[in-house]
Order: C-alpha cells, then sequence, then structure tokens
C-alpha cells in the first residue's frame, strides 16, 4: 500500500488506516523501532499476567472456577511437619 509522508508539525507522519490498526490490535501506544532500515511499528509487550486479575473474577462470577483435578487438590497435607 502506498500511503503519503505528510507535515506534522515540526515532524513528517504517515496516517495508518483503521482497518489495519485494528488487524494488528494496535491502539493508544505502539512500539516503534527501526531494524535494518526498516521502521517496525508494534503493539506494546504486556505484561504476561496482565489481565489475570480481572479473568479470574469473571471466571467466579460465571462460576467456572472449579479446580481442574480437585482429588489432588491438597492430598497428603495431614502428613506434612512444619
Amino acid at each position: 500500500m502506498e500511503v503519503a509522508i505528510r507535515k506534522m508539525g515540526n515532524s513528517r507522519g504517515v496516517l495508518i488506516p483503521k482497518p489495519i490498526l485494528a488487524q494488528l490490535g494496535l491502539e493508544g501506544v505502539a512500539d516503534l523501532q527501526v531494524r535494518d532500515g526498516v521502521i517496525e511499528i508494534r503493539p506494546m509487550c504486556r505484561h504476561p499476567r496482565e489481565g489475570w486479575e480481572t479473568d479470574a473474577q469473571r471466571l467466579a462470577q460465571e462460576g467456572e472456577d472449579a479446580l481442574v483435578w480437585p482429588e489432588f487438590v491438597n492430598q497428603d497435607d495431614a502428613d506434612l511437619v512444619w
């Protein structure tokens, strides 16, 4: 796709069409780098556990928070000496 490089204040910029932004999941902020003469724009790396708290709450509300292997939960805990 050919795009125009436009003047934006004292800088230059390229308008990225909304469908491309949606396809890549780009929203708000992005990671911008130049590698081997190529401009790369990527979604920001999220923390691996980002959103887990919200998902856990949603699963609990939906009743989907049961243990996968309930028979192994605290098996042999009574035998432990602290």
